[in-house]
Protein backbone atom coordinates (compact mmCIF):
# COMPACT_ATOMS: atom_id res chain seq x y z
CA UNK A 1 0.00 0.00 0.00
CA UNK A 2 2.85 2.31 1.27
CA UNK A 3 4.79 1.34 -2.44
CA UNK A 4 1.25 2.49 -4.65
CA UNK A 5 0.84 6.10 -2.68
CA UNK A 6 4.56 6.44 -3.17
CA UNK A 7 3.98 6.05 -7.48
CA UNK A 8 0.70 7.69 -7.30
CA UNK A 9 0.34 9.88 -4.83
CA UNK A 10 3.66 11.69 -3.88
CA UNK A 11 2.96 14.73 -2.60
CA UNK A 12 6.32 15.77 -2.77
CA UNK A 13 6.60 14.43 -6.43
CA UNK A 14 3.21 16.84 -6.98
CA UNK A 15 4.84 19.96 -5.74
CA UNK A 16 7.80 19.86 -7.96
CA UNK A 17 6.35 19.16 -11.08
CA UNK A 18 3.40 21.34 -10.65
CA UNK A 19 5.42 24.49 -12.23
CA UNK A 20 5.41 22.29 -15.10
CA UNK A 21 1.63 21.30 -15.07
CA UNK A 22 0.80 24.78 -15.06
CA UNK A 23 2.66 25.55 -18.04
CA UNK A 24 0.90 23.20 -19.93
CA UNK A 25 -2.78 24.00 -18.39
CA UNK A 26 -1.64 27.25 -20.01
CA UNK A 27 -1.55 26.23 -23.92
CA UNK A 28 -4.33 23.62 -23.43
CA UNK A 29 -6.27 26.92 -22.21
CA UNK A 30 -5.30 28.68 -24.80
CA UNK A 31 -5.63 25.65 -27.26
CA UNK A 32 -9.40 25.11 -26.33
CA UNK A 33 -10.33 29.51 -26.29
CA UNK A 34 -9.07 28.92 -29.96
CA UNK A 35 -10.72 25.38 -30.97
CA UNK A 36 -14.32 26.34 -29.69
CA UNK A 37 -14.28 29.79 -30.94
CA UNK A 38 -13.21 28.95 -34.35
CA UNK A 39 -15.33 25.79 -34.25
CA UNK A 40 -18.94 27.81 -32.67
CA UNK A 41 -18.47 30.04 -35.90
CA UNK A 42 -17.31 27.38 -38.72
CA UNK A 43 -20.03 25.03 -36.99
CA UNK A 44 -22.41 28.22 -37.48
CA UNK A 45 -21.67 28.49 -41.34
CA UNK A 46 -21.67 24.68 -41.83
CA UNK A 47 -25.03 24.75 -40.23
CA UNK A 48 -26.70 27.53 -42.69
CA UNK A 49 -25.06 26.10 -45.40
CA UNK A 50 -26.96 22.86 -44.64
CA UNK A 51 -30.52 24.71 -44.20
CA UNK A 52 -29.87 26.82 -47.48
CA UNK A 53 -32.51 26.12 -50.20
CA UNK A 54 -29.59 26.56 -52.77
CA UNK A 55 -29.03 22.41 -53.58
CA UNK A 56 -25.77 23.06 -55.29
CA UNK A 57 -24.77 24.79 -51.09
CA UNK A 58 -26.68 22.53 -49.24
CA UNK A 59 -25.33 19.13 -50.66
CA UNK A 60 -21.75 20.42 -50.12
CA UNK A 61 -22.41 21.06 -46.50
CA UNK A 62 -23.56 17.83 -45.51
CA UNK A 63 -20.63 16.21 -47.52
CA UNK A 64 -18.18 18.06 -45.18
CA UNK A 65 -20.16 17.66 -42.03
CA UNK A 66 -20.78 13.93 -42.80
CA UNK A 67 -17.24 13.50 -43.92
CA UNK A 68 -15.31 14.94 -40.67
CA UNK A 69 -18.02 13.78 -38.02
CA UNK A 70 -16.72 9.94 -40.13
CA UNK A 71 -13.35 10.88 -40.04
CA UNK A 72 -11.20 10.38 -36.70
CA UNK A 73 -10.07 13.61 -35.11
CA UNK A 74 -6.49 11.88 -34.15
CA UNK A 75 -6.54 10.62 -38.28
CA UNK A 76 -7.01 13.99 -39.04
CA UNK A 77 -4.41 15.59 -36.68
CA UNK A 78 -1.66 13.17 -37.60
CA UNK A 79 -2.82 13.84 -41.32
CA UNK A 80 -2.20 17.94 -41.29
CA UNK A 81 0.74 17.32 -39.10
CA UNK A 82 2.64 14.51 -40.74
CA UNK A 83 1.61 14.57 -44.18
CA UNK A 84 1.07 18.29 -45.13
CA UNK A 85 4.91 18.92 -45.03
CA UNK A 86 5.34 16.47 -48.00
CA UNK A 87 3.33 19.03 -49.95
CA UNK A 88 5.23 21.90 -48.66
CA UNK A 89 2.87 22.80 -46.22
CA UNK A 90 4.68 22.36 -43.04
CA UNK A 91 3.32 24.32 -40.07
CA UNK A 92 3.78 24.01 -36.16
CA UNK A 93 1.79 21.65 -33.87
CA UNK A 94 -0.13 24.09 -32.33
CA UNK A 95 -1.57 25.28 -35.58
CA UNK A 96 -1.59 21.61 -36.56
CA UNK A 97 -3.81 21.32 -33.57
CA UNK A 98 -5.62 23.87 -34.05
CA UNK A 99 -6.87 22.98 -37.50
CA UNK A 100 -7.20 19.49 -37.35
CA UNK A 101 -9.83 19.85 -33.92
CA UNK A 102 -11.00 23.15 -35.59
CA UNK A 103 -12.58 20.81 -38.63
CA UNK A 104 -13.70 17.85 -36.55
CA UNK A 105 -15.81 20.34 -34.14
CA UNK A 106 -17.47 21.85 -36.53
CA UNK A 107 -18.96 19.38 -37.80
CA UNK A 108 -20.64 18.46 -34.57
CA UNK A 109 -21.36 22.32 -33.85
CA UNK A 110 -23.02 22.65 -37.34
CA UNK A 111 -25.09 19.60 -36.91
CA UNK A 112 -26.37 21.06 -32.75
CA UNK A 113 -27.17 24.23 -34.25
CA UNK A 114 -28.85 22.78 -37.32
CA UNK A 115 -31.20 20.95 -35.01
CA UNK A 116 -31.76 24.28 -33.03
CA UNK A 117 -32.62 26.13 -35.74
CA UNK A 118 -35.32 23.87 -36.85
CA UNK A 119 -36.79 23.71 -33.58
CA UNK A 120 -37.71 26.84 -33.61
CA UNK A 121 -40.97 27.56 -34.87
CA UNK A 122 -41.56 28.73 -38.59
CA UNK A 123 -43.79 31.16 -37.18
CA UNK A 124 -41.50 33.14 -35.59
CA UNK A 125 -39.35 33.78 -38.88
CA UNK A 126 -42.33 34.34 -40.60
CA UNK A 127 -43.88 37.16 -37.94
CA UNK A 128 -40.31 38.74 -38.22
CA UNK A 129 -40.39 39.09 -41.86
CA UNK A 130 -43.96 40.29 -41.91
CA UNK A 131 -42.67 42.59 -39.31
CA UNK A 132 -40.31 44.08 -41.89
CA UNK A 133 -37.08 42.54 -40.63
CA UNK A 134 -34.81 41.53 -43.03
CA UNK A 135 -33.80 37.26 -43.40
CA UNK A 136 -30.04 38.42 -41.94
CA UNK A 137 -31.87 40.44 -39.24
CA UNK A 138 -34.63 37.14 -38.61
CA UNK A 139 -31.76 35.02 -37.97
CA UNK A 140 -29.81 37.43 -36.03
CA UNK A 141 -32.44 38.82 -33.74
CA UNK A 142 -35.21 36.21 -33.57
CA UNK A 143 -34.18 32.32 -35.03
CA UNK A 144 -30.39 32.10 -33.30
CA UNK A 145 -30.93 33.45 -29.74
CA UNK A 146 -34.33 30.83 -29.51
CA UNK A 147 -32.06 28.15 -31.19
CA UNK A 148 -28.97 28.58 -29.43
CA UNK A 149 -30.82 28.43 -25.69
CA UNK A 150 -32.82 25.43 -26.78
CA UNK A 151 -29.32 23.81 -27.84
CA UNK A 152 -27.46 25.13 -25.00
CA UNK A 153 -26.94 21.92 -23.41
CA UNK A 154 -25.89 20.00 -26.32
CA UNK A 155 -23.55 22.61 -27.34
CA UNK A 156 -21.47 22.56 -24.05
CA UNK A 157 -21.18 18.95 -23.86
CA UNK A 158 -19.79 19.22 -26.88
CA UNK A 159 -17.64 21.98 -25.81
CA UNK A 160 -16.29 19.56 -22.33
CA UNK A 161 -15.35 17.04 -25.27
CA UNK A 162 -13.39 19.63 -26.63
CA UNK A 163 -11.81 20.11 -23.53
CA UNK A 164 -10.95 16.00 -23.32
CA UNK A 165 -10.22 16.26 -27.25
CA UNK A 166 -7.35 18.65 -26.73
CA UNK A 167 -5.47 16.05 -24.60
CA UNK A 168 -4.63 14.13 -27.65
CA UNK A 169 -2.37 16.90 -28.86
CA UNK A 170 0.42 15.15 -26.90
CA UNK A 171 0.46 12.91 -29.91
CA UNK A 172 2.43 15.63 -32.12
CA UNK A 173 4.30 16.86 -29.21
CA UNK A 174 2.32 19.85 -28.13
CA UNK A 175 3.28 20.74 -24.21
CA UNK A 176 -0.16 20.85 -23.48
CA UNK A 177 -1.29 19.10 -20.00
CA UNK A 178 -1.01 15.43 -20.75
CA UNK A 179 2.45 15.96 -22.61
CA UNK A 180 3.52 17.67 -19.67
CA UNK A 181 2.08 15.90 -17.37
CA UNK A 182 3.91 12.63 -19.06
CA UNK A 183 7.29 14.63 -19.46
CA UNK A 184 6.99 14.71 -15.56
CA UNK A 185 6.67 11.03 -15.13
CA UNK A 186 9.25 10.45 -17.36
CA UNK A 187 11.95 12.90 -15.54
CA UNK A 188 10.60 11.57 -11.73
CA UNK A 189 10.03 8.20 -12.38
CA UNK A 190 6.95 8.53 -11.07
CA UNK A 191 3.10 8.28 -11.68
CA UNK A 192 1.46 10.86 -9.73
CA UNK A 193 2.06 13.74 -12.49
CA UNK A 194 -0.36 11.72 -14.45
CA UNK A 195 -2.76 11.69 -11.76
CA UNK A 196 -2.27 15.25 -10.98
CA UNK A 197 -3.35 16.09 -14.24
CA UNK A 198 -6.51 13.68 -14.32
CA UNK A 199 -7.22 15.97 -10.85
CA UNK A 200 -6.63 19.11 -12.96
CA UNK A 201 -9.33 18.09 -15.66
CA UNK A 202 -11.54 17.22 -13.42
CA UNK A 203 -11.24 20.38 -11.42
CA UNK A 204 -11.96 22.19 -14.54
CA UNK A 205 -14.38 19.49 -16.02
CA UNK A 206 -16.72 19.04 -13.25
CA UNK A 207 -18.30 22.19 -12.95
CA UNK A 208 -19.22 22.28 -16.79
CA UNK A 209 -20.40 18.67 -16.27
CA UNK A 210 -22.64 19.50 -13.52
CA UNK A 211 -24.06 22.85 -14.79
CA UNK A 212 -25.08 20.77 -18.13
CA UNK A 213 -26.55 18.26 -15.93
CA UNK A 214 -28.44 21.28 -14.18
CA UNK A 215 -29.50 22.57 -17.57
CA UNK A 216 -31.01 20.05 -18.77
CA UNK A 217 -33.07 19.33 -16.06
CA UNK A 218 -34.89 22.40 -15.88
CA UNK A 219 -35.42 22.13 -19.59
CA UNK A 220 -36.92 18.42 -18.82
CA UNK A 221 -39.43 20.12 -16.02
Amino acid sequence: MQDFIRLFFNLEVMAQTLPLLMQGLWMTVRLCAAVIALGLVGGLFLALGALSHRRWLRWPAFAVIDFLRALPPLVLLIFIYSGLPFAGLAISPFAAVAVAFFLNNSAYYAEIYRAGIQSVPAGQTEAARACGLTAGQTLAHVVLPQAVRNVLPDLLSNTVEVVKLTSLASVVSLAELLYSANMARSLTYNASPLVLAALVYLVLLWPLVRLVSRYQRRLAA
